[in-house]
């Protein structure tokens, strides 16, 4: 049954300016030291042999786990402060879209640069690479965990508060199973689309200053630009096995061990299934861990916490003052944010109006791009990832073939698909479109088997004993369900497409550089040309038009999925 909340709805506001103010300090502050970073720096020598693959193989892999790891923690706290404290809410949530309303690749200058002017060149590429890969990464899995946070069924609600659970409780008995499904599926997503900028990272250069990093987006790269098809070939295959083995050894069996918690008065009898998740329950050496370390150790944490942090109380508590600490902070971080925004604006008066004009026109081409892409995904990714979602023996070979194909980066595969369409009329047009889609896809996709995965198996019986049409069914069942997980993925989807615009919309191809009309081309010309003014006023004026739609759009359509479309 679906119950609606009384949530209102939050209109653009102070949050929202405030959220803005932080980006624009924080990107005048990236381009000043821009300016002071090495003219000349020199690249690494990257080997083509089959045998380096499995070092640059590891290196790649490593960064992905750290930015994953950062992710998570971000998420895990970040969102639940946001779903929990209405105060908070108003700032954290408007951050949040313009934080993934970023055009990452347009950042990317402004990070590495200003890295390198305070650290060795090396350990900034490093970091750069990783904070590139995390804000890949995070934005889905936040916003996937909120709305999870904010659509459990009351009835649970209430059943913890009945059990007075404390902070620790209620997390690991309530929020995190209820949320398991929908953070995997989006784990999963998150490191596909961190396949896709680790490779941008990897392969990053800004005139003579070379910012590669040896691992496989670098390889990759390097074989391209000496038309080694071999080695491209090599490179190719070495990533399709780590996302295979990636499949088989971590996310298959965390999906089929998160089927578990899904809201349901009858058992799914035929349920996500792993060979190596049920060999390892099988094993002796995961029953010893499980009863021995990792039982007693959490028996204790629990007990740790109960008597640390007592079971709430029913009462709610009363409102403290606020220290004389907090508010100075608050002045002086004001201050810094309105000197920031001032030094910011007086960069961007700098620009001409021809300039001005540019990036409204790219502004708009680049929306209406955005869009098609948008419709195109939806118009396949929602009954597709219904048929992956509901039928398991289905989706046991589709599920792999989808994850491989969304790790494999979209970059690697622009050169040939531009073979294909430059011929055509708008020949580049169609290919700036047709790369966002592949940027774009994903988020939809990976979100849709999620929430589809998560309806509950006594609700599929009813609608099959009342004998409901194919259009009636769809109506009453898939598109409510669906409904939260939808405006999740296009939020990230949209996000998503501005992203690529970046290299859509610019490309270096045989030699010649080929661009189209668009904010993305825009931005990676600005970056080329070493024009900071103009990159902060293109990256600026796209963060303002996602945040608009976001809360024009996107952020209504969420309030509208928690208050009427929530799983009770």
């Amino acid at each position: 049954m679906i119950f609606g909340s009384t949530t209102p709805r939050r209109a653009f506001g102070p949050g929202d300016i405030l959220a803005l103010l932080i980006v624009l300090t924080v990107l005048y502050v990236g381009t000043r030291l821009a300016f002071n970073a090495p003219t000349v720096i020199a690249g690494p020598d990257i080997n083509l042999s089959p045998s380096a693959l499995p070092w640059y193989a590891a290196l790649s892999l490593g960064r992905m786990v750290a930015a994953y790891v950062l992710s998570l923690i971000f998420t895990l706290f970040y969102g639940r402060v946001a779903a929990y404290n209405a105060r908070a809410e108003q700032v954290m949530m408007p951050l949040l879209d313009v934080l993934q309303s970023v055009p990452i690749l347009s950042f990317l200058p402004v990070v590495l640069l200003g890295l390198s002017a305070i650290l060795p060149v090396s350990v900034a590429a490093e970091l750069a690479a990783i904070i590139l890969i995390f804000t890949s990464q995070v934005w889905n899995l936040t916003f996937a965990w909120f709305q999870s946070l904010t659509t459990i069924p009351k009835e649970l609600r209430e059943a913890s508060k009945i059990f007075r659970l404390n902070t620790w409780m209620q997390f690991k008995t309530l929020e995190l199973p209820f949320a398991a499904i929908s953070l995997v599926w989006n784990s999963m997503m998150s490191w596909a689309g961190g396949w896709f900028f680790l490779m941008a990272a990897e392969i990053f250069t800004v005139g003579q200053q070379d910012f590669r990093l040896p691992g496989l987006g670098a390889y990759l790269h390097e074989a391209a630009n000496r038309s080694d098809f071999t080695a491209i070939g090599w490179g190719i295959a070495t990533l399709v096995l780590v996302v295979v083995l990636l499949d088989q050894f971590v996310w298959q069996p965390l999906l089929a061990w998160s089927d578990r918690f899904k809201v349901e008065m009858v058992e799914d009898s035929d349920g996500p299934t792993s060979w190596f998740y049920d060999l390892w329950r099988r094993a002796r050496l995961a029953e010893w861990v499980r009863t021995r370390l990792i039982g007693p150790t959490m028996e204790r944490f629990d007990n740790w916490t109960v008597r640390r942090f007592p079971m709430k109380s029913t009462a709610p508590p009363a409102e403290p003052g606020r220290p004389w600490w907090q508010l100075a902070l608050g002045i002086a971080a004001g201050g810094v944010l309105i000197y920031g925004g001032y030094r910011a604006a007086a960069l961007l008066t700098t620009l001409s109006l021809p300039e001005w004009r540019e990036i409204a026109l790219g502004l708009g081409a680049t929306l209406l791009r955005v869009f098609a892409a948008l419709l195109i995904a939806l118009a396949w990714t929602v009954p597709v990832g219904v048929i992956i979602g509901t039928n398991r023996r289905l989706a046991a070979v589709l599920q792999p073939m989808t994850q491989i194909a969304a790790s494999v980066p979209a970059t690697a595969l622009f050169p040939v698909l531009l073979l294909f369409v430059l011929g055509l009329p708008a020949g580049l047009q169609l290919a700036a479109v047709l790369l966002m889609l592949m940027g774009t896809q994903w988020y939809l996709l990976f979100n849709v088997i999620a929430g589809a995965s998560a309806i509950p198996q006594d609700l599929k019986y009813t609608t099959a004993m009342l004998q409901l049409g194919r259009r009636e069914r769809w109506r009453t069942l898939f598109l409510p369900a669906l409904f939260p997980y939808l405006v999740t993925g296009a939020i990230t989807a949209g996000g998503g497409a501005w992203n690529a615009s970046i290299v859509a919309e610019y490309v270096q191809f045989n030699g010649q550089t080929l661009t189209v009309t668009g904010i993305g081309a825009t931005i990676a010309t600005a970056t080329a040309q070493g024009n900071y003014a103009l990159l902060l006023a293109a990256t600026l004026s796209m963060v303002l038009a996602v945040v608009l739609i976001n809360r024009l759009l996107w952020r209504r359509l969420y309030r509208l999925a928690e208050e009427h479309y929530r799983m009770e």
